[in-house]
């Protein structure tokens, strides 16, 4: 096992991180590939204590290597961390909460939630590439089924913005965000985080996205549809196609709908595995996973759940 970068099966992961000191030498060499870096001062230079910490020599903190990361202040196990990571990426349709918790012998459903939800929000890496090329834009709205208005307006449901990048008759990399509205704003924002400038972008008849017509527009707008308003699969078969796929990956794996207050953390998980679903390697999925745990900022309990509601079915 030595030398390899990352475990290709189950047994292999036991064995390469068969203690918490074998993972955290792990997220050592993946937050730090040339060495320490202090996140408070930026210096290069520490001393490792006695209790596996690390004293920087310019500010003098001391940190451990998952200070500020994911895993910060966490009661589960680094062992269960991995476990849990691995148990994400080794299945190619993920695994609910209470498989979980089942699986892994996690001591509660809510332990086990939140951890999945935690490792969801680290699936956004900082800095990511916008998608480019030629690029079909739309919105969907998602959440439970619900009697009244549909489409634009619908009561109770939220509103997702989703990019999709054509590569000829394939699909190539997608986008998919949460948006508190259709409005011409609102879909500035998304267009202008998810795509690149210089982007040939394909809407439909929308109002909302009439902006990218000017001439100071960073995207050049081809509209699809003719008719204001009006949405058709034929038009923008990417992104139909990919809103289906994101309900039937909701109804296998989660067992159903789930509600509007994480909807964001599902879309994280969707978008991860649909990027890199020609990865032949579950192992490489695992490390870029583990790169960005310890690449991302802790997120506490109370962000997760707040005042809002838990998911209509378990997730």
């Amino acid at each position: 096992m030595k030398g390899k970068e990352y475990p290709d099966t189950f047994a292999e992961l036991e064995r390469m991180y068969a203690s918490d000191s074998d993972c955290y030498d792990y997220l050592r060499k993946l937050r730090w590939p040339d060495g320490f870096v202090c996140p408070k001062c930026g210096a290069k230079a520490a001393w490792e204590t006695d209790r596996g910490l690390f004293l920087c020599s310019g500010c003098r903190s001391q940190l451990s290597v998952v200070s500020g990361t994911l895993f910060h202040r966490s009661h589960l196990p680094i062992k269960m961390w991995f476990r849990a990571m691995w148990c994400i990426c080794s299945d190619k349709s993920g695994v609910s909460a209470l498989c979980l918790k089942r699986s892994l012998g996690i001591g509660s459903y809510n332990t086990a939630w939140l951890c999945l939800h935690k490792l969801r929000r680290a699936m956004v890496r900082p800095g990511r590439e916008r998608l480019s090329g030629v690029v079909e834009a739309d919105e969907a709205y998602l959440g439970a089924p619900q009697e009244g208005r549909t489409g634009r307006g619908a009561y109770g449901k939220q509103l997702v913005f989703v990019a999709v990048e054509r590569k000829g008759a394939k699909i190539g990399r997608i986008r998919m965000a949460c948006i508190p509205d259709a409005s011409k704003e609102s879909l500035q924002v998304a267009v202008r985080d998810n795509i690149e400038p210089g982007a040939e972008v394909h809407t439909d008849g929308w109002f909302g996205y009439k902006w990218m017509e000017r001439e100071s527009s960073p995207c050049r707008r081809i509209k699809a549809n003719e008719a204001e308003g009006v949405v058709s699969e034929c038009h923008l078969p990417k992104c139909h196609l990919v809103i289906s796929l994101f309900r039937r990956w909701l109804d296998g794996t989660l067992q159903g709908s789930v509600g509007t207050d994480h909807l964001q953390d599902y879309l994280n998980e969707f978008v991860f595995r649909f990027n890199r679903r020609s990865s032949r390697s579950r192992g490489l999925l695992f490390r870029r996973l583990a790169e960005m745990a310890v690449a991302s900022k802790p997120n506490p309990r109370m962000s997760i759940i707040g005042g809002a509601h838990h998911d209509v079915v378990p997730g």
